[in-house]
């Protein structure tokens, strides 16, 4: 990866180098820039992503994967922005870790009953299926 340097020295990312090392397309980087998820550094045409760029981008990866939705993230990251101690941001993120592990834990029961209705049907389907396929109907 041929990351370039800002003027302080940081390393850049190009937007085709970042979405290649987190396998996501460059409009989906432009939509979280677009959103204020993330503040490229624009060199006319060109947008360069700093090390925190890269950071939050992770973060709001991984709150996708876990089931928030982009506004959440933007409300979590502003947390972080506003208190530089984290507390807050980080009460927060327990918070509504909390409560996406509590509707997810929802969501896995009530699967698992869907699941074990399916089953019961499919069992009560093949025996009646074996009963006509024996000749012996109800």
């Amino acid at each position: 990866m041929s990351a370039r340097q800002s003027r302080q020295g940081a390393k850049l990312y190009s937007i085709s180098e970042l979405s290649e090392l987190y396998d996501i397309t460059s409009r989906t980087l432009r939509h979280y820039e677009d959103m204020g998820l993330l503040l490229p550094e624009r060199r006319g045409q060109q947008r360069f992503y700093r090390e925190r760029d890269r950071v939050r981008l992770q973060l709001i990866l991984r709150g996708r994967r876990l089931g928030f939705g982009l506004r959440e993230i933007q409300e979590m990251l502003d947390l972080y922005d506003a208190d530089p101690t984290e507390i807050t941001q980080l009460q927060e993120v327990i918070r509504r870790g909390d409560a996406k592990l509590q509707e997810l834990q929802s969501q896995v029961e009530e699967l698992q009953t869907i699941i074990a209705e399916i089953i019961a049907l499919r069992t009560k389907m093949e025996r009646r299926l074996q009963k006509i396929k024996t000749g012996r109907q109800e």
